[in-house]
């Protein structure tokens, strides 16, 4: 019917009427649409006027006196103004009826555009990929504002954290020394056990409370000892001062 868009079933009935054979005027008949639209539907020309993009206006623009004049001056001394604050600057200078609520819509539109187009360059930032069983993280920590007593006596005590990056798996020990490489190996031989496998890479913190207590010399077969331990298990060892960081902000050992 003339004035009326062609729904999809139409298009459909009338193609699979044109599979089987029948003429294009059976086949319009079929789907209820003029040969003309049969032969543009054939011809894969026929576009849904409803996706169309309008590039004309609708209604005068409420903008257009003060929008080159007094608005973009303001955006470019402070890029961060929002379409809200604009328009009710314009209702105070000049007045509510000429610039009313209803107009924040298309001022909101107005300002996105020039922010994408003329506005201050955004921050680029990289998306990190966390492959599945890559790296593994091990840290020591301390829970706080949180005393744990046995027979009213406070217990002092650190927790080894050990997590998958990629899944967020844990594993926690309670170690009731202080930071250690015992430590470090056995938490992070538990971990290995319990989860049933390693990961390609374990990284570290810097364990400066550990090094801190020991030569040298200590340090450099600690060093080794640890680099046996993840090659015994197929790891890459690694130490990272500052942590690994995510997308959120947040940094985790």
């Amino acid at each position: 019917m003339s004035g009326r868009w062609l729904t999809a079933n139409q298009v459909e009935i009338y193609m699979e009427s044109r599979r089987k054979g029948k003429t294009q005027v059976t086949s319009s008949a079929m789907s209820g649409v003029s040969e003309r639209s049969g032969r543009e539907i054939e011809k894969d020309r026929r576009e849904d006027p409803r996706t169309k993009k309008r590039t004309w206006r609708t209604r005068p623009d409420p903008f257009a006196t003060v929008w080159l004049e007094t608005l973009v001056p303001m955006l470019k001394e402070s890029p961060s103004l929002s379409a809200l604050t604009l328009l009710e600057f314009l209702q105070t200078e000049y007045s509510p009826e000429t610039f009313a609520d209803k107009h924040l819509r298309t001022l909101q539109r107005r300002v996105k555009l020039w922010q994408h187009q003329e506005g201050p360059p955004c921050e680029v930032m990289f998306r990190q990929e966390h492959i599945p069983g890559h790296m593994g993280l091990s840290d020591f920590t301390q829970l706080k504002k949180i005393e744990v007593t046995i027979l009213g006596v406070p217990l002092t005590h650190l927790l080894y954290h050990f997590r998958l990056l990629y899944s967020g798996w844990s594993y926690m020990k309670v170690i009731l020394g202080g930071e250690s490489h015992a430590a470090l190996f056995e938490g992070l031989q538990n971990a290995l056990w319990c989860v049933g496998g390693a990961p390609q890479e374990h990284r570290t913190d810097s364990l400066s409370a550990a090094f801190n207590n020991e030569r040298s010399a200590t340090q450099d077969d600690l060093n080794q000892h640890y680099a046996d331990f993840c090659q015994h298990y197929g790891m890459i060892p690694s130490r990272n001062n500052r942590g690994v960081s995510h997308e959120n902000g947040g940094v985790e050992w």
